[in-house]
């Protein structure tokens, strides 16, 4: 086999992981969000987008990143990269609490809004440290 060869394989191999683990992310992050969630219903924490937008969603950022905190651990990823993929998570409301204030969105945009940013910001996260997210880890 050529270098060529080797190295394209290679670099289809580190990509292969970095999509891996972004998909991972996704699955820690959504995890968490119902784990916890089923835990706060046990006792009686019911917060609403429609009554209680700002803890709904600082609750539900909370509860993801728990998740994905857990399984970048597990997966030997250090404390910065760690905390900096769960405030991916908590980043979407520095616009969109001033939005929700000024009544330009309502609780339930502002999750879907929310929701949506979520995930390229977690890929931002993740090219920004594109050595982490490309090898593996134990």
């Amino acid at each position: 086999m050529t270098q060529t060869m080797a190295g394209t394989r290679s670099q289809a191999r580190r990509w292969g992981r970095f999509a891996l683990h972004y998909v991972e992310m996704i699955i820690a992050m959504f995890a968490g969000m119902f784990a916890l969630d089923l835990l706060w219903s046990a006792f009686g924490i019911d917060l609403s987008y429609a009554r209680d937008p700002e803890l709904a969603y600082l609750l539900m950022a909370f509860d993801m990143s728990v998740g994905m905190a857990a399984w970048m651990r597990v997966r030997g990823h250090a404390w910065a990269p760690t905390l900096e993929m769960c405030g991916a998570m908590f980043a979407p409301i520095v616009p969109l609490f001033p939005l929700l204030w000024l009544d330009v969105i309502d609780g339930m945009a502002l999750m879907m809004v929310a929701h949506v940013a979520m995930f390229p910001l977690m890929l931002a996260v993740m090219l920004r440290r594109r050595d982490e997210y490309t090898h593996a880890h134990h």
